[in-house]
């Protein structure tokens, strides 16, 4: 798979961004890096420290990417399931599963009650 274009790089950042504003107060930035059709996201807390969270993979649509953890216990990024079963899905939803379990919230993987 080929890397994201420029303007697919920009998007996924600015959503990222927006999403921790939204829903993820512990962090006070999320920062992105590119390696071929991967995306590395890293979210920083208010002191500076800095939590390694997931690695998307770019699947050619700016809205739908593929999603691996990153297992602190292993230092590595492992291919996941997100909570709805699916291997891939918006950044949101990856956010919020990765989140969930750095940050310690897992009302994000229960199913939303109408």
């Amino acid at each position: 798979m080929a890397a994201p274009p420029e303007s697919t790089k920009t998007s996924l950042r600015q959503r990222l961004a927006a999403h921790v504003a939204d829903r993820w107060p512990q962090l006070a930035h999320v920062h992105v890096r590119y390696h071929g059709p991967f995306a590395y996201v890293t979210g920083e807390l208010a002191d500076g420290t800095r939590l390694p969270l997931m690695r998307l993979r770019y699947t050619g649509s700016a809205t739908t990417w593929g999603f691996a953890i990153y297992l602190a216990s292993r230092d590595r990024y492992e291919n996941s399931i997100l909570p709805n079963g699916w291997p891939a899905g918006t950044p949101a939803e990856a956010l919020d599963c990765a989140c969930g379990l750095y940050l310690n919230d897992p009302t994000t993987w229960q199913p939303p009650t109408n």
